[in-house]
């Protein structure tokens, strides 16, 4: 998902430490169900994050252990050691927009519960039966003071066998309402805008990695000692993007358009859903005028976001151009954002 700085952190003035840092102020424990279940409907747990230390936590809950709501990833789960593939939805976010509703506050020696129920989350199906280990995601962004740094804490893990009904759920609807493609004009031109766009975005950066190399500067920011193939990899994969069945849609279907939400990106379909603050954002080319790469606002450049979710397989690990740049090269490569930044700014230094 995007969020408009995807945790568009730095983007609008909140600093974002990076890289995280481990804390034993925080300690996350999960429990579930017995050891073995016949059904993946039985997969529920509760998880448990208790503030030891001295102040009071504010914790940005999406794609946490603390995101009760959403059907973002609050779980790590592996079968045999190989990661079991997730299905829920990846999303960007402006924390410029964001309420305290986006938030979970934790005072100290306090404990704060939630449940969750998986089965619609993660492809149980294609793994098989057998024994799955449930990690709880417990990366977590914490503000404080107005600047966001981000801390690890070390969680528990529960496992669990399943040896029968593994069949693949679909992803619940939470708002009730007919699915529909977007039929108001001016949002579905705005759409289709921004999707060309996108696709500019990738091919001029994909030349200008292959022309530049791996030495250039920008490009070692972004990516560091990355292969110039797999980032072109990615970056062709949007530019050719011709599928008939994804769907590009501003209504909202399965209710995620929370606080800060501007668009998100189903993993089981691709299919890319846009939020109403999106249709705030402004054409690629105010990048030569009126807005800059570090404001993230380019609809172009949320799009490819989304498009590198859909196509590329990429994941949100942290969001703002900055903080971008601070992650180690495995995360530089698999962070959205990364390439959104990186493109943005290849638009901005070779067309304005």
């Amino acid at each position: 998902m995007f969020f408009r700085p995807l945790v568009v952190l730095s983007l609008f003035g909140i600093a974002l430490a990076t890289p995280y840092r481990r804390t034993d102020d925080l300690t996350v424990s999960v429990s579930g169900p017995s050891e073995s279940v016949n059904s993946v409907d039985d997969l529920k747990f509760t998880a448990s994050v208790t503030n030891n230390g001295a102040d009071t936590v504010k914790i940005l809950k999406y794609g946490t252990i603390l995101d009760e709501k959403l059907p973002t990833r609050s779980f790590t789960v592996t079968k045999d050691g190989e990661e079991v593939k997730f299905t829920g939805i990846k999303m960007s976010v402006s924390l410029e927009e964001v309420d305290d509703t986006a938030y979970t506050f934790i005072k100290p020696g306090e404990t704060v519960t939630v449940d969750h129920e998986v089965a619609h989350l993660f492809d149980f199906a294609t793994a098989g039966p057998g024994k799955f280990t449930f990690t709880p995601v417990a990366d977590f962004a914490v503000n404080t003071d107005s600047n966001l740094s981000r801390i690890a804490a070390a969680p528990t893990s529960v496992e669990v066998e399943v040896t029968g009904d593994l069949a693949k759920r679909e992803l619940p609807m939470l708002n009730k309402r007919a699915v529909d493609i977007c039929t108001t004009s001016s949002k579905k031109s705005f759409i289709d805008a921004s999707y060309s766009e996108a696709k500019t975005l990738a091919s001029t950066s994909s030349s200008y990695v292959s022309s530049h190399g791996a030495s250039d500067s920008l490009y070692r920011s972004y990516f560091g000692s990355n292969s110039i193939s797999r980032v072109t990899s990615i970056l062709n994969a949007v530019a050719g993007e011709n599928s008939g069945s994804r769907t590009l849609s501003c209504v909202d279907s399965l209710g995620a358009c929370s606080s800060g939400v501007i668009a998100y990106t189903v993993i089981s379909t691709t299919n890319i859903y846009y939020c109403s603050i999106f249709f705030n954002e402004v054409p690629t080319a105010n990048l030569c005028s009126g807005t800059s790469v570090a404001s993230r606002n380019a609809r172009g450049g949320t799009t490819l976001h989304e498009m590198t979710h859909a196509v590329g397989g990429t994941d949100d690990i942290i969001y703002g151009c900055s903080s971008d740049m601070g992650l180690s090269d495995s995360n530089k490569i698999a962070n959205a954002d990364n390439f959104n930044c990186f493109t943005t700014q290849v638009y901005a230094n070779t067309r304005c």
